[in-house]
């Protein structure tokens, strides 16, 4: 009925026995369950959404809007939107955020950074300018 694309949908999956070596840019959503030698970028100014299972691991620096961390990841993590550290998540570096949810077990070795950019984060719901 809606024509609305759920922003939330997988477009890519790198399985739990890929390894890639180098600098990984995409758009829209993706999945990793292997393991990633280098930076995973999302293309800036457009909806994304980064899963990072369990099996995976990641060195480099990771830049997405939305990420959702269950595996590890050893460098720099910067969200635009929302990161959700799971309870097996491991970050190994800076976690810069807009909104952060942090499960119980979840790790994070480095600082936690609130980047607040143009809006605030919370609204009121009675705001009409008056």
């Amino acid at each position: 009925m809606f024509s609305r694309k759920n922003k939330s949908t997988i477009d890519s999956l790198i399985g739990v026995a890929t390894t890639i070596e180098g600098n990984l840019h995409f758009k829209g959503g993706l999945r990793i369950d292997g393991y990633v030698k280098g930076n995973v970028i999302a293309e800036p100014g457009e909806a994304s959404m980064l899963v990072i299972s369990e099996q995976a691991k990641i060195d480099g620096e990771v830049r997405a809007g939305h990420i959702v961390v269950n595996g590890e990841i050893n460098g720099p993590v910067f969200s635009a939107e929302l990161i959700e550290l799971q309870p097996k998540a491991r970050i190994s570096g800076d976690v810069h955020y807009k909104a952060l949810e942090m499960m119980s077990g979840a790790l994070v070795a480095g600082k936690l950074a609130h980047d607040q950019l143009s809006e605030p984060m919370l609204k009121l719901a009675s705001s009409n300018g008056a």
